[in-house]
């Protein structure tokens, strides 16, 4: 075929059209799937952190593996019952939250490290302008903070944005989820809301819609859990 012909023009641009867009899917799938294992290591990375054991990210899966076996990632229904046939690691709550209560299932992960059990609960809420989440891990007792972390799509840098910070998250540590006679309260994210209150952290100074999307966020997500709670607590007071 005649090179200086329009007939091999079009050819060859049809041709490199079609090489181009093979490699720009080939590539994309590609970077898909690793993008995919960064947001399960990143997952597991943020998950353990809440029980003390930080890791990088790339080297998350083996310690997840370790400390929070198959058998206690559970399904949780809204009756504290588990569903057998959910995979709780692969919950989406972005998308789960959206369904009727009824039908949402609950994602928990139950570690054992150094004789100590932990309870970590995925979050998500509203900051000021969009989406926060995070993880709480509470003490055998389902009681006491073990740990926390959050993260935000768009709070203000220096604001609401610093609840991914550490010194923020440590206030966390050791407070409690219920009150002096045992009823089921959260966490109160209030300015100097710390001093003497087990049930109270204090707020972010110039971030408070920020501050009270976490308060209602932790509280949202725990009630949720509270019959499997009751549940449990009914299992260890029999075993005593």
């Amino acid at each position: 075929m005649n090179r200086d012909s329009n007939a091999y023009t079009f050819i060859f641009a049809i041709v490199m059209v079609i090489i181009v867009a093979f490699t720009l899917a080939f590539t994309s799938e590609s970077l898909k799937d690793r993008q995919n294992e960064n947001i399960k290591n990143e997952k597991m990375q943020n998950i353990l952190s809440t029980i003390g054991v930080e890791v990088e990210r790339d080297a998350a899966k083996p310690l997840f593996d370790k400390y929070f076996t198959t058998e206690n990632q559970l399904a949780l229904n809204n009756d504290g019952t588990v569903d057998k046939d959910e995979v709780a690691f692969d919950i989406d709550l972005t998308s789960e939250i959206k369904r009727p209560e009824s039908e949402q299932h609950y994602p928990l992960f139950i570690a054992k490290l150094d004789g100590e059990t932990f309870y970590v609960i995925p979050l998500r809420g509203a900051g000021l302008w969009d989406a926060i989440w995070g993880y709480i891990a509470l003490d055998s007792d389902l009681n006491t903070i073990k740990g926390v972390v959050f993260d935000h799509k768009g709070e203000t840098p220096g604001l609401g944005a610093e609840i991914t910070q550490g010194w923020f998250q440590a206030r966390f540590h050791d407070k409690k989820i219920e009150d002096e006679g045992g009823k089921f309260v959260g966490i109160t994210v209030m300015k100097g809301g710390s001093a003497g209150n087990d049930n109270a952290v204090d707020a972010i100074s110039g971030a408070t819609i920020t501050s009270k999307g976490v308060e209602a966020m932790i509280k949202e997500r725990l009630e949720h859990y509270l019959a499997y709670f009751k549940k449990q607590e009914s299992t260890i007071a029999l075993k005593n």
